[in-house]
């Protein structure tokens, strides 16, 4: 008798515990659509409500949006999605070299007291705020890019690709040592089997089998630099003009959003094209969320065959 009754209070509370998380699951569909939602009717008012082309928001270099319901202005966005887009990349050709090296250092080279003393200590990096990057950034890399290179300035494409590129560095890393872990030893042995040295093992073999996870973090990488605001902001100078070099200062989306959407009038069009510029930052995480599921299950269909 005790035993069915402690059966059927396990069963109960698995049901119930079933139920939490299904309703967990759920209410992060809901919220995620909300977000969705929110930003597609905000967003969506300048090519409906001030009549805007999608083309003018994407192409064109004349940023003046009015301040007011009355419309009329430019919105030009092609500066900040090309400064986004620079600034990201760069961050990542300078950080990649060295995530790649240090995880392979950590799980094929180090020895067991470096993994237990180096994986930490670049996780704790992951929970620093971002300001303190932009920080150091504008205290000691804006002035020392500026003595350097003797310029009027040290804000620059630059300073923020640098602030970036230290930022995404210990998300990569850490991807792609779980990556490189998780690579079989049986896929090393073999290969020392064959005759082939430890670097031709980790280039030829285990790089190749963790190819989709590396992706997957260089692509997490670039996720988190399209995103991130305060750092950038406080380095990039902000000048609504194309860089003409990797010293010229400029602006990207995040900077400008955060620098400007808390004085634009609400449901003005300048307030409106801010949204925008949000509702296009979102098409492009969903973009990176999609690449990586399309990785990953490549990844798993090759590693199957």
């Amino acid at each position: 008798m005790t035993v069915t009754k402690q059966t059927a209070h396990n069963i109960r509370q698995d049901k119930i515990w079933k139920y939490v998380i299904y309703m967990g699951g759920v209410m992060m569909i809901v919220l995620t659509l909300s977000v969705a939602l929110f930003l597609l009717y905000r967003g969506l008012g300048t090519f409906t409500t001030y009549n805007h082309s999608i083309f003018e928001f994407l192409f064109s270099t004349y940023w003046a949006p009015n301040d007011t319901t009355v419309g009329g202005g430019k919105v030009g966005a092609a500066v900040f999605i090309f400064g986004s887009i620079v600034t990201c990349f760069f961050a990542l050709g300078i950080s990649l070299p060295f995530s790649l090296a240090v995880a392979i250092f950590i799980t094929e080279v180090s020895p067991k007291w470096g993994k237990r003393i180096f994986q930490p200590a670049i996780e704790v990096f992951v929970g620093i705020p971002s300001v303190v990057y932009g920080w150091l950034g504008l205290t000691i890399l804006v002035p020392g890019i500026k003595e350097l290179f003797q310029m009027p300035t040290g804000f620059s494409v630059l300073a923020a690709a640098l602030v970036l590129g230290l930022m995404i560095f210990p998300t990569m890393t850490s991807i792609i040592s779980d990556a490189l872990r998780s690579v079989p030893a049986s896929y090393r042995k073999a290969s020392y089997a064959l005759g082939a040295t430890r670097w031709q093992t980790i280039s030829q073999v285990v790089l190749g089998a963790a190819k989709s996870g590396i992706l997957t973090g260089i692509i997490l990488g670039l996720a988190r630099a399209f995103g991130e605001a305060l750092a950038v902001a406080m380095v990039i100078g902000k000048v609504k003009a194309f860089p003409t070099s990797l010293l010229s200062p400029t602006t990207n989306i995040t900077s400008l959003i955060a620098s400007d959407m808390g004085g634009a009038m609400d449901g003005g069009e300048y307030n409106i094209a801010l949204w925008s510029l949000a509702l296009l930052l979102f098409f492009i995480t969903l973009f990176f969320i999609f690449l990586i599921h399309y990785v990953s299950k490549r990844g798993a269909v090759q590693h199957d065959g």
